[in-house]
């Protein structure tokens, strides 16, 4: 796995701190709570940066996955006509997003919390990737001329007919983490990980990620067996692949805490 982009940050502004032999500016440089001024004599803290990082970086990981998808649907769509509004790709796209900006706040909220460098690796894997998805998918609806918000009821998609003719199931609210959508965590799910620290943190977070995870797999199954569209289904393909493999990872994270 790559290298988390904070540490390397945090080793070279240590370094620097040290040839500069400032010693107490660098450790207040450290402190989300200390306050400090730039050339113009503006306020700003450490958190303040680190959060305004996070919101730069989540936009560009968005444009990136835009520019793949709006190249995908163009590509692919002479040999797929462009789904419709009410259609499985359509519902997928715009449900999937939610499901996948989901996953990247969880991510971003407990590598802010946790002190476990397998749990900050992959928390990192999953924002970088998902939200480049998720990126993708606002493309493709955006290609297809299609609305990013739903004409129904979110998820109605998933009791659609498959391709084999067979009826849609639906889904209980009781078999879900968060109510409509499978995995999708809970406001005071959410409000537990933001209130934890360390190993509590991990565990909450992997707990999450797993039912998260776990919903997005049947998620992009539902598509599969709906659509042959030559720019969803290799995207749900590899959504099966990815997330069952980090579900048995996180497993085995979850067992070492």
């Amino acid at each position: 796995m790559t290298p988390s982009p904070l540490s390397d940050r945090d080793a070279a502004e240590a370094e620097s701190d040290g040839d500069l032999g400032t010693t107490r500016a660098g450790n207040d440089d450290h402190d989300p709570d200390v306050e400090h001024e730039d050339e113009g004599g503006r306020r700003y803290s450490v958190t303040t940066r680190l959060i305004v990082a996070a919101i730069l970086a989540a936009t560009l990981l968005l444009v990136i996955g835009f520019g793949a998808g709006r190249f995908s649907a163009d590509r692919f769509g002479e040999a797929d006509a462009a789904p419709g509004t009410s259609s499985a790709e359509a519902g997928f796209a715009r449900d999937m997003q939610v499901h996948h900006q989901q996953a990247v706040q969880l991510s971003v909220l407990v590598r802010d919390r946790s002190q476990n460098e397998e749990v900050r690796q992959l928390a990192l894997d999953i924002a970088t990737s998902q939200g480049q998805q998720a990126g993708q998918m606002y493309a493709w609806l955006a290609s297809w001329g299609l609305p990013q918000a739903s004409p129904g009821e979110r998820m109605a998609w998933m009791s659609l007919p498959t391709r084999d003719g067979d009826a849609g199931h639906g889904h209980s609210a009781d078999d879900m983490a968060g109510g409509a959508m499978p995995g999708l965590a809970s406001d005071a799910d959410i409000a537990r990980l933001e209130a934890a620290s360390g190993t509590d943190a991990d565990r909450i977070f992997l707990e999450l990620m797993i039912a998260h995870h776990r919903g997005g797999v049947e998620m992009a199954e539902a598509v599969l067996d709906r659509s042959t569209n030559g720019v969803v289904t290799p995207l749900a393909r590899n959504v099966v692949l990815v997330q069952q493999g980090e579900i048995d990872y996180m497993e085995s994270l979850l067992a070492q805490l």
